[in-house]
């Protein structure tokens, strides 16, 4: 089977099955901002085709290879003094950064999602720092040394989710004002269901924060000695502090900061090894002909077989990632408009993950075209490869920012999922189960107390993944054995009508419980392994883990998905009730329910208006009135500002200071009340004290505020 024609068939139909979706819900069509949509989605899908395939079957020229010449030596300790200082003065900076911008965290709402105010671009650029990890440039960076180009598919997967969860999952995720994915499956089945999602996601979640200690931990073995142990300690908790200080706005601006680093340092480090061979063209040729190739091989190599990635970690990792990851699902709550939550995730797909591709694969593709060019001896170890290729080409102090943005990847990756399972121990333990009549601090101590709490629990997991022979083992191993049940239930929940309760219980379950018992018997899924082999892996309570590591993706999902639709026909169907707001074709309802009264998705206005701070008019003396699920303030707006925006009563507004480089850090979503008397002034926003205290800077009392009609 042709890797290339297989992949792409199996990714146009969930790219087809999206579009479908986006058409019903009349996102996308053949005339204005639905024809746009169109383009827009069609021209991402040609770009990924188009490159790829010219990778996979291009006609290309090599260089011949060059001995190898025998001029370096591999010292005991990668890296000098000046270079691990810059990294130590890396850790203080992020440090600071984290602590001072959670200064102002009142509310669970402020922790968990940053008060939902952020712009589209400030989300990038934190996901990206989220997608990529410490292990993303060991893992990929070995892969990338033993297989080229290949490595970075994980990255060029993302495609093919596009429609499916911008116009599928975004919206009624948004305004369903759902705080966990759990929550989601409670309101949509029971709190059965949500007992058992809650207990699985906190698995996957903690087990990721394990992996990426484990990651640094070896890094930093590699580097100086140290023990993993105690290497993984240091790290969580650095991260721990600064979470638990400031949560969700901490980690947003932190990994604005991070996710400025880990692009510029991987693409010098890409500069920097192209300029030693002599230029682009002199790395492109030094890199032989097999590692240029988008997907290496099927199924023939059991160790990073196409097929196996693509269901690991196209289908089952990728959809976990952006549909049930805690921490991703945060970054899209933190978004001030699902246009906003569009937008960024047309620019990670389209832009930044192909950059991520490169910046975490670059090291071992670079290296692979030193061994070629005879710079490096053919025999170096592929752990190592990232490491060894950096200090080689890189001058002291330079090599530090390499290291320090290692760091950065690491520490951007476990600060979202600290904040991701201390919103879960929140929202779906401690409060339902425990103290459902908490207040608020209460809530927020416990969520401080969690984050830390999570943080030992990671170091603790540091021992299961020192197993494994290698990181992208360990990762794919991991993602594998948890995420296919999780996966299948939330799709099927989502854009599935007819799926019931009984149905998800029976395939999160039953699902695990067949991943479960491959573990100790892997020959089940050879009817599945579509040729992969089945290698010796020794013995051990994880042996069976190793055994069809990649292919256990595609078996959980076939037993998964095959367990929801056989239960669902043998059920009876769930209330049309327990379905508004939170199934395919009822955001309508999702969006009457998040503001209190209907409302559609359309195009925004914008203006600059004139602010006043009430003096108990809106609501009580020093306090605002609320409305909606989500509990937002009522503002009151002049009728001429309120023709500008074509706005009326009930209507959603963004209101922000008007220095848009800020991010959204001074803003807030609010409803238009009643329209205040017309006394002259063209363009007044009446803001409650608590809401004009959030958006208004001390100083700028006198200043204008952008208002934007959102829905």
């Amino acid at each position: 089977m042709d890797a290339f024609v297989y992949q792409y068939a199996v990714g146009t139909i969930v790219f087809l099955a999206g579009l479908v979706v986006a058409v019903r819900h009349g996102y996308v069509g053949l005339s204005g901002l639905g024809l746009k949509n169109l383009l827009m989605l069609s021209g991402v899908f040609m770009v990924f085709f188009l490159v790829q395939g010219y990778l996979q079957y291009g006609p290309m020229e090599v260089a011949d290879p060059v001995p190898y010449d025998g001029g370096w030596q591999r010292s005991e300790r990668i890296g000098t003094p000046l270079d691990y200082g810059i990294m130590v003065a890396y850790f203080l900076v992020i440090l600071a950064i984290g602590t001072w911008f959670g200064r102002r965290q009142r509310t669970l709402k402020d922790f968990f999602f940053g008060g939902q105010r952020f712009s589209w671009w400030l989300i990038t650029f934190s996901l990206i720092a989220t997608v990529v990890g410490s292990y993303s440039f060991v893992k990929y960076s070995q892969a990338g040394y033993r297989y080229g180009i290949g490595s970075g598919q994980t990255y060029l997967n993302d495609w093919m989710w596009l429609p499916l969860l911008i116009f599928g999952w975004l919206p009624i995720l948004y305004f369903s004002r759902v705080t966990s994915i759990p929550e989601y499956f409670e309101r949509r089945f029971d709190r059965r269901v949500r007992g058992w999602v809650t207990v699985f996601i906190l698995v996957y979640l903690i087990g990721y924060v394990g992996v990426n200690l484990f990651t640094m931990g070896k890094v930093l073995n590699i580097l100086l000695g140290w023990p993993i142990w105690t290497s993984a300690c240091l790290v969580a908790t650095i991260s721990a502090i600064y979470v638990t200080a400031g949560g969700q706005t901490s980690v947003i601006m932190t990994d604005l900061f991070q996710g400025f680093m880990l692009l510029a340092t991987g693409l010098l480090l890409l500069f920097v090894g192209a300029s030693y061979l002599g230029g682009f063209d002199a790395l492109w040729h030094h890199l032989p002909r097999q590692y240029r190739l988008t997907f290496p091989n099927f199924n023939q190599d059991p160790s990073f077989p196409a097929v196996g990635i693509f269901w690991q970690d196209g289908i089952a990792n990728t959809s976990m990632f952006y549909f049930l990851n805690q921490g991703v699902i945060m970054r899209f709550l933190s978004a001030r408009s699902v246009a906003d939550g569009r937008k960024a995730m047309f620019a990670v797909v389209l832009i930044l993950m192909p950059i991520a591709a490169i910046v975490v694969g670059c090291g071992g593709w670079i290296a692979r075209a030193l061994v070629h060019a005879g710079a490096l001896p053919p025999d170096m170890a592929s752990d190592e490869a990232f490491f060894i290729a950096s200090e080689f080409l890189s001058r002291p102090g330079m090599f530090g920012l390499i290291l320090a943005s290692l760091t950065a990847a690491l520490m951007s990756t476990v600060d979202t999922l600290i904040t991701a399972v201390a919103a879960i121990a929140v929202n779906d333990v401690y409060r339902p189960f425990i103290r459902p009549q908490a207040s608020e601090d209460e809530l927020l101590k416990v969520a401080r107390v969690s984050s830390v709490a999570v943080a030992v629990v990671g170091i603790l997991m540091v021992p299961v993944f020192m197993g494994f022979r290698t990181i992208y083992e360990a990762h794919g191993a991991f993602t594998a054995a948890v995420t296919p049940p999780l996966v299948v239930t939330l799709m099927l929940a989502v854009f599935w009508r007819r799926f019931t309760r009984r149905a998800a219980l029976f395939t999160l379950v039953g699902g695990m419980a067949a991943i479960v018992f491959s573990l100790f018997v892997p020959e089940v899924i050879r009817p599945f392994a579509h040729g992969v082999p089945m290698t010796e892996a020794g013995d051990g309570v994880f042996a069976g883990m190793a055994q069809f590591k990649f292919m256990r993706a595609f078996y959980g999902l076939s037993v998964s998905l095959t367990i929801g639709v056989v239960t669902t026909f043998l059920s009876r169907p769930e209330s049309v009730e327990r379905q508004r707001g939170l199934v395919w074709g009822t955001i309508a309802e999702a969006i009457e329910s998040y503001k209190g009264s209907p409302g559609r998705e359309e195009e925004s206005r914008s203006t600059l208006a004139v602010v006043r701070q009430s003096a108990g008019a809106v609501a009580g003396p020093g306090e605002d009135r609320l409305q909606g699920q989500a509990e937002l303030p009522v503002v009151r707006l002049s009728p001429t500002l309120g023709q500008t925006l074509e706005t009326k009563r009930g209507d959603l507004v963004y209101i922000s200071d008007r220095r848009w480089w800020l991010g959204g850090l001074h803003s807030a979503h609010a409803i238009v009340g009643e329209f205040l008397s017309d006394d002259g002034e063209d363009s007044v926003v009446e803001l409650g004290p608590e809401t004009f205290d959030a958006i208004v800077v001390p100083g700028r009392g006198s200043e204008s505020l952008v208002v934007t009609r959102l829905v």
